[in-house]
């Protein structure tokens, strides 16, 4: 700053020897807002890996639907050992179920998108691989719809187009509903793009405080007596590096400034409490969770009173989030996957395994057991178990 404002004129006929220092006045204006890239890339990079409350939500949502256990029926009768089942516990020889859907759920937060690859042998699906969904492009039909699907890595492209004969396309693909797309999903990481800038900005903002001893930017003003010379050279350069040795950087923060006659400081930005900086970067995270559907309870942000008790917010989190997350997965194998295993074959999954819902699945067991005018497999039907031999006389 001192550089440019003090330079001396380009001159080679009379080189100055002191400078003359002016008192300073700076005039600011607040400009227009800069967002960030809204590509794949970009909002990975700074929603994610940059952002530690669209992190957390990712990681929540992704690790809570992967824990439910997948259920298969035959039409009422549930299969408790069948080779669908075996395939989506170990899927491929790299990873687990588990892993595998963590990836699977955490890409379709991430990029409203999420890839599932079938791979087939003699016939037979052996193998399910998750696809990083910046890889893949949709290959539209005449009547718009997807008929093939490209995967692209290291510049070499893969056509997973359908099978001849059956028809089998050989990818799942589950986009989140998008307004202005028929092929693509709209993430929730791009939903709160621009809460996601205000948070990262902040940080940012906090980070150079502290580098800068906790105090806004300001101005040495030097106010001599009338006609007096101004800062030789010497004097100039000595000042500058006193500031940046002995008053910058968090170790520095408090220490206090002794300036020379003629130096007053001038401070040329808003104090933290005028900003309100705080409640914006806490605003600004409320709304990254909102996006996620998770509650702020569940994430520690201050401020939020829209859940009496964390249970109650842990609760609304499995019920809105992430049970109907794994109910769409499940409908979607069982229409893409489960014709592969055999005709009437349904995919589901184990609620009871849930243990956030226990207090529903209390509330409506004694409802069912109350329910006189109900048989045993009525109510065993309704509670989601197969009949038994003999339980359909009340």
């Amino acid at each position: 700053m001192f550089q440019n404002l003090f330079r001396p004129a380009r001159s080679s006929a009379r080189p100055p020897e002191k400078k003359a220092m002016p008192p300073l006045v700076a005039l600011s204006l607040a400009g227009r807002a800069s967002w960030g890239a809204r590509d794949y890339a970009s909002l990975a990079r700074e929603g994610v890996m940059r952002n530690a409350i669209a992190y957390r939500c990712v990681r929540m949502i992704a690790e809570a639907a992967s824990s439910v256990p997948w259920l298969l029926y035959e039409g009422p009768r549930e299969i408790e050992a069948h080779p669908l089942l075996a395939l989506l516990s170990s899927p491929n020889p790299l990873e687990d179920g588990k892993a595998l859907f963590e990836r699977w759920y955490a890409f379709l937060q991430c990029a409203g998108n999420s890839y599932l690859e079938a791979l087939t042998a003699s016939g037979e699906v052996r193998e399910l691989h998750v696809l990083r969904p910046d890889r893949v492009r949709v290959v539209p039909g005449a009547d718009g719809r997807p008929v093939a699907y490209t995967y692209t890595v290291a510049g070499q492209a893969t056509t997973l187009a359908a099978e001849r004969g059956t028809g089998f396309l050989p990818v799942m693909h589950a986009a989140l509903f998008h307004p202005l797309d028929d092929l693509y999903g709209l993430s929730p990481i791009e939903a709160a793009a621009r809460a996601i800038d205000v948070h990262n900005a902040g940080g940012d903002w906090t980070k150079a405080l502290l580098d800068n001893a906790a105090r806004p930017s300001g101005a040495l003003v030097y106010k001599g007596p009338d006609g007096a010379p101004g800062l030789t050279d010497e004097q100039f350069q000595r000042l500058k590096h006193e500031l940046e040795d002995a008053y910058q950087g968090s170790g520095n923060a408090g220490r206090p400034m002794v300036l020379e006659g003629g130096l007053d400081w001038k401070s040329m930005s808003y104090a933290p409490a005028d900003l309100d900086f705080a409640n914006s970067r806490d605003g600004a995270a409320r709304e990254i969770a909102l996006a996620f559907g998770v509650p702020p309870m569940l994430l520690g942000i201050p401020g939020d009173n829209t859940f009496s008790n964390y249970r109650e917010a842990n609760l609304s989190f499995w019920r809105q989030t992430v049970m109907p997350l794994v109910g769409r997965t499940a409908a979607q194998l069982t229409r893409c996957l489960a014709p592969r295993f055999g005709e009437g074959l349904r995919l589901s999954y184990d609620a009871d395994a849930v243990d956030a819902l226990a207090a529903d699945r209390e509330s409506s067991w004694d409802k069912l057991n109350a329910a006189t005018f109900l048989t045993l497999n009525e109510k065993r039907q309704a509670a989601g178990y197969s009949p038994l031999a003999g339980g359909d006389t009340l």
